[in-house]
């Protein structure tokens, strides 16, 4: 379980990393672009391209850092009070769900990447656009790892309520 945490905690901070790196290139980006076409009567073909797929990797790892965070969407469907014990089992449920349909996600993302990737699309800088869209499999492989994290540390805190201290 340790060794998962601190793969957790590596790759939310490679993800802090890349949302800074990739909204300041979507700053400058737009930027460039509207200061272009403004003053000099010219633009970049291929900034609107690259802010659009920034945009993607930006939105799918905010939500995947949301996950990590558990500050992700959630519905509440039965408003009980139920004892410590009872919300801790009810989180665990709650998050196994969400690990089921990020997997049923993930599955769906690598078809839809593995499709894409067979027609044969590029997009600026002739880069092949499966490329750009790997971030959307990745990230819901990554929630999946997170909401089972989740589940675990849940179950993990009850099972450490139940038993009894160790003699000294």
């Amino acid at each position: 379980m340790r060794f998962w945490e601190r793969l957790d905690e590596t790759i939310g901070r490679l993800e802090k990393s890349l949302m800074v790196i990739f909204l300041g290139l979507m700053i400058v980006a737009a930027f460039a672009q509207i200061a272009l076409r403004n003053f000099m009567g010219v633009g970049l073909p291929w900034s609107e391209s690259l802010v659009r797929y920034l945009v993607l990797w930006v939105g799918f790892i905010g939500a995947s850092l949301a996950a990590r965070e558990g500050r992700h969407i959630t519905i509440e469907v039965i408003k009980l009070r139920p004892s410590a014990v009872g919300r801790r089992y009810l989180a665990a449920v709650s998050q196994l769900c969400a690990v089921g349909v990020c997997t049923v996600m993930t599955w769906a993302a690598v078809k839809f990447v593995r499709d894409d990737a067979q027609i044969g699309n590029r997009t600026f800088l002739d880069l092949p656009t499966w490329v750009l869209e790997t971030i959307i499999p990745a990230a819901f492989a990554i929630m999946s790892l997170r909401f089972l994290l989740r589940a675990i540390r849940a179950l993990r805190r009850d099972a450490a309520r139940r038993e009894p201290a160790p003699p000294l």
